[in-house]
């Protein structure tokens, strides 16, 4: 789980996301992708979620950028621009964009790209002060597209993908994405990448299974997502939110258990589903890093790293990469 980054679009009844829930439904292992549980309910729940208590992740993410905001700032070139993939509110992009600040009479300009419409109007309105925002509401890589077509003569650029949402991706799937965003770039420019690394079991396991319920509602809202959006009739009540931790593949995975044999109709999707007892439903993937990986990736997507800062109360890493 990380921030609504994992997102990749806003999802048009019928089309998108009627084929990929169809696709996810009928495989062996049923499974949903992640980027469905941001909706803006979706996006609430995820929201409070970060100031539970036992999900330290958001708050080592911040912690980094507001200490070191200054110190990134330092090794980016004075005239650039900033794209965040995945912003949000842009709460915690700030101190980045307060340390930012261009000479006098200069004013720095900030695209946010996401899936709430909601998220990017409050971070416009909120990032007023210190940016001039053009909220951009697409594809990731579509987004890139539009804010470089907006880049200036001699303008740099700084892509910020916070959260550890790289995490949310097949760690291949993860290589091409960077890939590709590598090849939208040219040498000079920068990427910030947070990662989660890996840390004690139970407290991995308790991020993503916490005890007011809030992920299990957070979890259980993407079968809520496809009622409204698909005309499905699930019913949440016969689901259990399940997270485990997967030991080879260094990732925690939530899952959605069916607490009894049930048939599901989406009728968006024209598709019936039936479930066996303790059949699951796969909903994420939360992928943990090594430090050392961190370099690695970065070398086999175009990338190289140019400085590292880690959080030790929550362990976590924030990596400036430059293209090569």
């Amino acid at each position: 789980m990380s921030t609504p980054a994992s997102a990749l679009s806003r999802i048009k009844p019928g089309t998108e996301f009627a084929s990929d829930v169809r696709a996810g439904l009928g495989k062996t292992q049923k499974e949903l992708h992640s980027k469905y549980f941001y909706d803006d309910l979706g996006s609430a729940l995820f929201e409070a979620i970060t100031h539970l208590p036992e999900y330290g992740l958001t708050r080592a993410d911040e912690r980094l950028l507001r200490l070191h905001a200054p110190g990134i700032a330092s090794l980016i070139p004075a005239q650039c621009a900033v794209i965040e993939l995945g912003s949000g509110t842009g709460k915690k992009t700030r101190s980045i964009l307060t340390a930012l600040q261009p000479p006098a009479g200069g004013r720095l300009r900030f695209f946010p790209i996401d899936v709430s419409a909601d998220a990017l109007a409050r971070c416009a309105h909120d990032l007023a002060d210190v940016a001039e925002v053009h909220p951009l509401e697409q594809l990731y890589l579509d987004g890139m597209a539009s804010a470089i077509a907006e880049r200036k003569p001699d303008e740099n650029l700084l892509v910020l993908f916070l959260g550890s949402t790289i995490g949310n991706f097949e760690r291949p799937c993860a290589a091409e994405f960077l890939r590709n965003l590598s090849q939208c770039l040219q040498p000079g420019d920068a990427l910030l990448v947070g990662a989660d690394l890996v840390k004690n079991r139970e407290r991995m396991l308790a991020a993503y299974d916490d005890p007011t319920g809030l992920t299990a509602a957070f979890n259980l809202n993407i079968l809520g997502h496809i009622n409204r959006e698909l005309r499905a009739d699930f019913e949440l009540r016969n689901f259990e939110h399940h997270a485990t931790w997967n030991e080879p593949e260094r990732r925690i995975e939530m899952h959605l258990r069916s607490r009894k044999a049930q048939t599901v109709s989406i009728a968006e999707a024209d598709l019936t589903v039936h479930f066996e007892p303790g059949e699951t439903i796969w909903t994420e993937s939360s992928h943990k890093f090594l430090l050392p990986e961190m370099a690695e990736l970065a070398g086999q997507t175009g990338f190289q790293i140019a400085a590292q800062w880690v959080d030790n109360e929550w362990p976590f890493v924030e990596s400036l990469w430059t293209v090569r």
